[in-house]
This record gives structure tokens, C-alpha cells and sequence, in this order.
């Protein structure tokens, strides 16, 4: 019987293509801490988001291809995830331990914004990412009702506040810094104000994403969060209806102005199945979501039906990937959050990319 190398091994796994980065797991590095001891050969594959949604099918790939080599008895594969630091933006301050800052964002109110970012944000940790929510929704934050964590006011250590945890996820907004009935009265310098404290004075630990979830509309919050901190990317979110897709088409041009990236587009409210004829109504319209993707050419990251679950899931602080998980709208936003993930990991990617295309 021959004795199987580690150039082999490597071989073999060069031929498996990552559908998203277009390089082989070898290239790219994702293949780490590869061991051979007579017949058994170990390795890890590290990809870049625990919430990769082909990872089961490349581990078994992996499996089968190194099996098949001469000399090979057992092999052992390990799937871990390291999550890049997307890139910098130039003169942004950096937030230590953040890797990546995805800003939720509509054109207006009433589209299910802070649904989907809570939702996406419990559906990644879930997944196994490290992930925090920040509430910077300042006239109408609703991420700590979302999540049922009261309103109780978070502790300060060493100067910095320490983030309230619900569901996997670290949390900061407004509401839990002022009583609950005080109206958020402020001006632009204020709001600066406000969003430069959530983003430097918390202490928010090792984070892979921070997601934050945005006031609708396009005004001084979204441009104060465009000049402190490198944005990975923005997820739009809007309802199938011609209304909502009018002002997000403003938000589009938003981000494009301050050079942030739109990974997507996500419509909520797509659709609704009647739980007793299984009859699927379209009541906002159809395929808005879609045609505000192919306009601009953007992703759409997923469609979210119309459910009870999800509005009482937000009314009991439980969100409806954890209350409901084998719900319909479960589904979608699990399925979501690894569309943004797999987005994030692009972009994040990018220049590694590039400088690999230029070498080959």
C-alpha cells in the first residue's frame, strides 16, 4: 500500500472551488492544520462565516475526494470559521474587536426594519457568530422590546458601558439609557453625538458583526455612521409594495453618496399563507423586491412572508427564529442572514481577491 502526502492531500483539495470567492479552498487558505499519520489524514477548513450556507456540502466534499486517494483509511475534517475584518474606510475610527458593521437600513418607517436586523442578528449567532445589535433608531427604539430585555439601564465599567445580552447577542440602545416615555428630542450635533458614544464608549468585546439598526429615511444618523466607522456593507429592507420601494431607491442613492456598499435587498411582508387552506395571498404586491434588485443591481437576500409568529415574537421579546424556528418566516430569515453573511465575506475579501488575480 502506497503512502498518501501532504501534497497530494493538498492537490486534491485545490480542486474544490469556493462558489463565492471563485478560488480553490487551498488558495485561498482555508485549509489549515493538515496532519497525516500512516492512513489517517486530519485537516480543518476554516471558511469565512460560520453561517456559510455551503459548508455541510463542502465538508462532505472534502471527505470524499481526500478518501479517495491511494493510501488514505480515515479522514477526519474539521469546519471552523474565521470571520475577516471588512475593510476600512479611510479616516474612520475603528471600533477594537468589531470585524465587520452592517448598517439596516429603509427609505421609510413601518417596512419591519427593526424586525429583520433583530431577527438577522439572532439568526448569526445562532449559526455560531459573535455578533451585537446596536439600537441606533434614537426617535423609536424598539430592539429592547424586540428582545425582551426591559429597560433596565447597563452597567458601567471603567468608564465604558457594558452591552445588555439577550438571545446570544450584546445590545445597546436609547431606550435603555432614558425612561421609556421621555420623547428623543434631538438635533444633528446631538444625534452625532449620540451615535459616536454607542460606537466608542461601549465596550462591545470581540464582535464578527455589529449590526445596526437605522432611524428610515436618509438623514444625520446615516451620515454620522458613514464618517465615524468603516461600514461593511447596508441591507435595505422594503415591503413589495411601489411605496416603499420609491423611498428606498432613495437610500440606494444615500450610500452610494457616503461609499458605503449595499449588499442587498431584503422585502418583508412578501407574501401570506393561510394556516388553513394553505392559500398564498401577495398582499402588498408582488415582486418589488426583485425589481428594486435588478434596477440597481443588487443582491436579494431574501423574501420574509407575512406571519403572526414574527409580530409576536417582537411583542414577547422573543424573536420568531428562536419562538418559532420551524415557522415559515424562521426559515427566510435564517436563510437571510446567511445570504448576508456570505455578502459581508465578499466584500471583506475583496482586495485579497484582487492582489490573488494579479499573482495568477
Amino acid at each position: 500500500m502506497s503512502h498518501v502526502t501532504e501534497a497530494a492531500v493538498r492537490e486534491a483539495l485545490g480542486t474544490i472551488i469556493d462558489p463565492d470567492l471563485r478560488k480553490d479552498i487551498v488558495t485561498l487558505g482555508f485549509v489549515r492544520d493538515l496532519a497525516i499519520n500512516e492512513g489517517d489524514v486530519s485537516f480543518r477548513i476554516v471558511l469565512t462565516t460560520p453561517a456559510c450556507p455551503v459548508k455541510e456540502e463542502m465538508e462532505s466534499q472534502a471527505r470524499e475526494i481526500v478518501s479517495g486517494l491511494d493510501g488514505v483509511i480515515n479522514v477526519n475534517v474539521t469546519m471552523d470559521a474565521e470571520v475577516p475584518q471588512g475593510r476600512g474606510i479611510k479616516n474612520n475610527i475603528a471600533i477594537p474587536g468589531v470585524r465587520n458593521i452592517i448598517a439596516v437600513s429603509s427609505g421609510k418607517g413601518g417596512v419591519g426594519k427593526s424586525t429583520v436586523a433583530v431577527n438577522l442578528a439572532v439568526a448569526l449567532a445562532a449559526d455560531g457568530a459573535k455578533v451585537g445589535i446596536m439600537d441606533a433608531d434614537v426617535y423609536g427604539p424598539n430592539v429592547p422590546l424586540m428582545l425582551g430585555t426591559g429597560y433596565d439601564q447597563p452597567d458601567v465599567i471603567d468608564g465604558q458601558l457594558k452591552p445588555i445580552e439577550a438571545h446570544g447577542i450584546k445590545m445597546i440602545s436609547m431606550a435603555v439609557l432614558v425612561p421609556p416615555d421621555k420623547p428623543m428630542i434631538l438635533r444633528g450635533p446631538m444625534l452625532h453625538g449620540v451615535v459616536r458614544q454607542f460606537l466608542t464608549d461601549v465596550n462591545w468585546g470581540e464582535l464578527d458583526y455589529l449590526v445596526v439598526d437605522m432611524p428610515p429615511g436618509t438623514g444625520d444618523v446615516q451620515l454620522s455612521l458613514a464618517q465615524l466607522v468603516p461600514v461593511q456593507g447596508a441591507i435595505l429592507v422594503t415591503t413589495p409594495q411601489e411605496v416603499s420601494l420609491s423611498d428606498v431607491r432613495r437610500a440606494i442613492k444615500m450610500f452610494e453618496q457616503v461609499n458605503i456598499p449595499v449588499l442587498g435587498v431584503v422585502e418583508n411582508m412578501s407574501y401570506f399563507i393561510a394556516p388553513d387552506t394553505g392559500t398564498k395571498y401577495e398582499i402588498f404586491g408582488k415582486g418589488g423586491g426583485q425589481k428594486l434588485a435588478d434596477e440597481y443591481s443588487l443582491n436579494l437576500l431574501g423574501q420574509v412572508p407575512l406571519g403572526m409568529e414574527v409580530r409576536e415574537g417582537g411583542d414577547n421579546g422573543i424573536p420568531v427564529v428562536i419562538s418559532a424556528p420551524d415557522s415559515p418566516q424562521a426559515a427566510a430569515f435564517r436563510s437571510t442572514a446567511e445570504e448576508v453573511a456570505r455578502h459581508v465575506s465578499i466584500e471583506a475579501m475583496k482586495p485579497e481577491l484582487v492582489i490573488m488575480s494579479r499573482a495568477n
